[in-house]
């Protein structure tokens, strides 16, 4: 099982003196399970992309497939395809719109035209997913949750209908240093505790430090690097070059390392970095 895309090109308006490429030649593989990051500036291609991924869009030119299936064939598999691959757009809280939490978890599941029953179950496990309680949250009012909890039961309502590929675009913005934590916290269970593969956009480096494996760097919309994490990462000058940053524990443990320090530089978190440099200080 995986996400497949062989020579995608996205034009905006084709055929006009506005015509842009969004996508250039995109060539690439997510593999069931990953969890992959995907950063680049504003305008890099990175929403297109997504949106490609579920048949929001359709390129200009080259085929996607979900799990070998080619998308967009016709309505039924882009509604198969839909299930599949849940999509989760910046700032999802403001699709909130029932009275309860279970309601709207509910919404999605209730469209399958699923049993009672089912969507009680799929609301039920969704919530416990993304770190509620459900008896403690399933009868309260979304619009009396704080920023963070909102959007957990917005993933929630994708969660519930169950796919296998989750899109997650810029989920942490606009959130406070609390309910940025309970976000990224409950994203990082969930892919741990499931076998759904993720797929993380973000513009903060320390988001996708923190969480994928795997990082796919668009650059004018073309696949300028892409490697693991700590690959990518290594690579700081050319990020730099880009207009891209690198985490500040890596901008750190890089400065160490130029003042004389024996240090692998190549470290991510906050913990690694405390580790790394007790050693350095008790070899000196």
């Amino acid at each position: 099982m995986s996400i497949k895309a062989e020579n995608i090109e996205y034009v905006y308006s084709e055929g006009t003196p506005f015509r842009t490429i969004a996508l250039d030649n995109i060539n690439l593989k997510i593999n069931e399970g990953e969890f992959l990051g995907i950063i680049g500036h504003t305008g890099s291609g990175k929403s297109t992309l997504i949106q490609l991924f579920n048949g929001l869009e359709k390129p200009t030119q080259g085929k996607i497939f979900i799990n070998d299936e080619l998308v967009g064939e016709n309505k039924k598999n882009l509604k198969d395809i839909r299930k599949t691959v849940g999509l989760v757009f910046q700032y999802p809280e403001y699709q909130l719109f029932e009275e309860t939490v279970y309601k709207d978890v509910a919404f999605g599941p209730l469209n399958l035209e699923l049993s009672s029953q089912e969507i009680d179950e799929r609301v039920k496990e969704a919530l416990e997913l993304v770190g509620f309680r459900y008896q403690d949250i399933k009868d309260k009012s979304p619009f009396d949750l704080s920023g963070g909890q909102k959007r957990r039961v917005a993933i929630a309502g994708v969660l519930a209908m169950r796919p296998k590929y989750l899109i997650l675009d810029e989920p942490t913005a606009g959130l406070d240093p609390m309910g940025r934590n309970e976000i990224l916290d409950q994203i990082k269970k969930l892919h741990k505790n499931s076998s759904m593969t993720v797929i993380l956009v973000s513009h903060s480096m320390e988001d996708i430090a923190r969480l994928v494996q795997r990082i796919i760097v668009l650059y004018k919309g073309k696949i300028h690097m892409h490697g693991t994490t700590k690959e990518i990462y290594s690579q700081a000058e050319e990020l730099k070059r880009i207009g891209l940053g690198v985490p500040q524990v890596v901008e750190i443990m890089g400065e160490l390392q130029k003042n004389g320090f024996e240090i692998n530089k190549n470290i991510l978190t906050v913990e690694e970095a405390k580790q790394e440099i007790l050693k350095a200080l008790r070899r000196n």
